[in-house]
């Protein structure tokens, strides 16, 4: 493509993952001036067919993404797959040329991620991670607050995501059953290990599976620590500690339905907690506010806490409140706003018009991504860890190291 588009040049993107997140956020990117969805494509016959219907008759329908990568007339793709197809995908098209919207998490593990990176970085291609936070005003916001000393000293930052999934979980379903029509389930299965279908490893609830992803932490965690990151001006912890399990659901789940986690930063601490039995999350409400996600009358389901030696600000992805402590010469402020996926999406199209880069840059990505994994080998080595941040490794401890990388079925092994 040329080394930038003018403004009346039409920007044409593929997306691949056709489930309900990748057409709401491809959605956003169609309605950038002079851009159109020029391919869908998906495992899943069902789910490609409607996403034709949406899409519009411009649009070229595969079922196998690396077709989409040859189609010349598209200038970029977005990856709305399950996350351990991720990686593999976003290398391809960066290598085919194509610039990449990828959601998060950037790919399923460390190792991965650090490809995805290097891979960009060899290229002149834009490659934009889905953590839409970066793109909210009210988080900009936020980090001018806490970074001009408005609340003193952060030395503690509180993150949590809490949703009552009670009693039956995500449900059970037997391996073995027959695969429904119109599903390729080896083309789905790709880099993961092969296993007999289970309709719960297909579509939304694949997120409860160790072969695909690495539950809550993983896919609601993500968002917020990157804006932690960004509002701390700081992404390399040094050390970590977690715990958790499946305590309460009853379903046929793998990943924890309560997890902690505290990582030690220099100078701060972050600790996160996620909860699948309870939604009640922190307390405490102002009126008028809105919470992100809120289900009752007193409840804050999501969120982060920014502890100072002079306030607490907290903020969700839909607003902030400061609240002072008595020797602050801040003020008591609550402000509302609306999620940043629209933003994030129509900065992805104008990158790749520009060439400018976009508003998450790859390693800030992976940097919030592998802070989700490394919380998930402290919790599978059930020991307080050392990372080198720089190194991108547990040090000697190998039987942690070992979790940094996973081996894929031979015919994906590209990474």
């Amino acid at each position: 493509m040329p080394a930038f588009l003018g403004a009346n040049d039409r920007v044409r993107f593929g997306l691949i993952g056709c489930g309900g997140r990748g057409k709401y956020v491809a959605g956003f990117a169609r309605e950038a001036a002079n851009t159109e969805i020029g391919a869908v494509c998906d495992i899943w016959e069902e789910r490609r067919e409607a996403a034709k219907q949406w899409a519009g008759p411009q649009a070229t329908v595969y079922s196998d993404f690396r077709k989409v990568l040859e189609d010349k007339s598209l200038d970029a793709v977005m990856v709305s797959t399950p996350d351990h197809w991720h990686a593999t995908i976003a290398i391809l098209a960066i290598r085919a040329g194509k610039d990449v919207y990828v959601e998060k998490p950037l790919a399923l593990t460390v190792h991965e991620g650090r490809q995805i990176v290097e891979a960009a970085r060899k290229s002149d291609r834009i490659v934009q991670v889905g953590t839409q936070h970066r793109s909210a005003p009210h988080y900009a916001e936020v980090q001018k607050m806490v970074q001009s000393g408005l609340i003193g000293k952060v030395n503690f930052v509180h993150v949590w995501n809490f949703f009552d999934m009670m009693p039956n979980g995500i449900g059970t379903a037997p391996d073995g059953a027959a695969v429904p029509a119109g599903v390729d389930w080896d083309m789905y299965l790709g880099p993961a290990p092969a296993r007999a279908f289970n309709r719960l490893r297909l579509g939304p609830t694949f997120r409860y599976f160790w072969d695909y992803s690495g539950g809550a932490v993983t896919d609601f965690g993500i968002h917020r620590f990157d804006s932690v990151h960004q509002i701390m001006g700081s992404d390399k912890p040094h050390t970590i500690s977690a715990t958790g399990g499946r305590y309460a659901l009853k379903d046929s789940g793998e990943t924890p339905d309560l997890m902690q986690v505290t990582w030690e930063y220099p100078g701060w601490v972050m600790s996160y907690e996620t909860c699948s039995f309870n939604s009640h999350g922190m307390g405490g409400r102002t009126p008028g506010m809105k919470y992100y996600n809120a289900r009752g009358t007193e409840d804050r389901p999501h969120g982060e806490a920014f502890y100072g030696t002079e306030g607490t600000i907290f903020t969700d992805r839909i607003g902030y409140e400061v609240y002072p402590s008595k020797s602050s010469h801040a003020e008591r402020v609550s402000k509302n706003s609306t999620d940043a996926t629209s933003l994030h999406a129509k900065n992805f199209i104008e990158s790749v018009r520009t060439r400018k880069a976009p508003v998450v840059d790859i390693e800030t990505g992976h940097r919030s991504t592998l802070v989700a994994h490394l919380g998930n080998i402290a919790m599978k080595t059930g020991r307080k860890l050392q990372w080198d941040a720089d190194a991108e490794r547990f040090g000697k401890d190998e039987d942690a190291n070992r979790y940094l990388a996973r081996e894929p079925r031979k015919a994906w092994s590209l990474l």
